[in-house]
């Protein structure tokens, strides 16, 4: 008797459980589009660093993140690969540079450049080109992020890189950075003649690939001799040189607390949303709850009544919301924003939305146990 009154009561003016509906499902696209684009961004931030699967990450001393390299000698990788444990290291250099387009604009570029891309696996999604050509002359791969800052190009096209013309050979996709600034690909050494005052010589990383079957114990020997081998840089593991790179754009950028408020605007939209319309529909059936009781309800079985409401609110917003949202990524991704919805968001969101209908419920409890059986009786 308690669940159909509890629908009864929630469905009697389907206009305003509509509109409860759309609140709740506003709350939830709120965040789920809030917190999916905060994780595209942190996903970004990291992107480069994940596809590597180096295990080690050998950079200059507090280095804040990949993007923001300073410079060693090259000659540091010589050290790192005589370390008993290593199975291969190279160097990388990801530095800014200035492109100038056709159009005359110039506009900065982030170089990703490395003597042997293959053998990491890196770039990881080549769409045109062969990355082993790299090393045969004054040549480039460019991700197709770029069509957005630089205008549409062909592999065949040239562009001047620092006053060097580069010829356009390959196409890769996905390699993005946080700042949006678009990612290209040169040979190493192609990176240090095209910037000699800062780059001759110098890298901006080390990656440091393990022997198979390494544990976690002899990584951290091998970490520890490389640090004394070179003690003015830091040695990272992956996983920690990625969650350094994503927590200072978090920190510096204030992005956390911009998280933090619009989730607490959505949820504060859901309560209210949710709490006043359960408390207009408790006071339009008032005599019907004082009917529960006067049979013998307690208010346990009107709590449960008020609480299956606000879970019905819940659970169709809920489901409204995430499927707005879902449908929202392709939209996104064509202004080339990434909105991340993993499982696990999903599902925190989804027992947040009930906990928090319910919480609103609660404003309805106080009344409906304050309610005197016998008014069922009055005229």
């Amino acid at each position: 008797m308690g669940v159909d009154l509890a629908s009864k009561n929630l469905l009697h003016d389907k206009l305003r459980f509509i509109i409860t509906v759309s609140g709740v499902a506003f709350a939830v696209t709120l965040v789920f589009v809030q917190v999916g684009l905060f994780m595209g961004l942190l996903d970004n931030a990291s992107v480069t660093i994940e596809h590597l699967n180096a295990d080690l990450w050998v950079t200059p001393r507090n280095t804040p993140n990949v993007d923001f390299a300073q410079t060693f000698p090259d000659s540091a990788v010589q050290r790192v690969r005589s370390v008993p444990g290593v199975e291969r290291a190279d160097n990388l250099i990801v530095w800014f540079m200035t492109m100038a387009l056709p159009t005359g604009a110039k506009e900065g570029t982030l170089v990703y450049a490395m003597e042997e891309f293959e053998r990491w696996g890196f770039p990881w999604n080549v769409s045109e080109g062969r990355l082993a050509d790299l090393r045969r002359g004054n040549y480039l791969f460019l991700d197709d992020s770029a069509t957005k800052r630089f205008g549409e190009f062909h592999v065949g096209d040239y562009r001047e890189v620092v006053g060097r013309r580069l010829k356009i050979i390959g196409r890769t996709h996905d390699a993005l950075s946080f700042s949006t600034t678009p990612i290209l690909f040169l040979d190493l050494r192609r990176a240090q003649e095209m910037s000699p005052d800062e780059l001759a010589g110098n890298t901006t990383y080390v990656l440091v690939k393990l022997a198979p079957g390494t544990t976690p114990a002899e990584r951290e020997t091998v970490r520890a001799e490389i640090a004394r081998r070179l003690p003015y840089n830091d040695v990272h593991t992956g996983a920690e040189w990625a969650a350094k790179s994503r927590r200072y754009w978090v920190e510096s950028t204030g992005l956390g607390l911009n998280l933090a408020m619009t989730v607490f605007l959505g949820c504060l939209v859901g309560i209210v949303v949710v709490a006043q319309t359960l408390y207009t529909s408790t006071m339009e059936h008032i005599k019907e709850f004082g009917t529960v009781k006067a049979i013998g309800g307690s208010n346990l079985d009107i709590y449960r009544i008020l609480g299956k409401q606000a879970a019905i609110a819940a659970v169709f917003g809920f489901l409204l919301g995430g499927l707005f949202s879902w449908f929202l990524r392709p939209a996104m991704a064509g202004i080339g924003l990434k909105l991340i919805i993993s499982p696990s968001l999903a599902a925190t969101v989804g027992v947040g939305t009930v906990l928090l209908c319910l919480a609103a419920a609660m404003i309805s409890f106080r009344k409906v146990a304050s309610i005197d059986p016998a008014l069922v009786f009055r005229a």
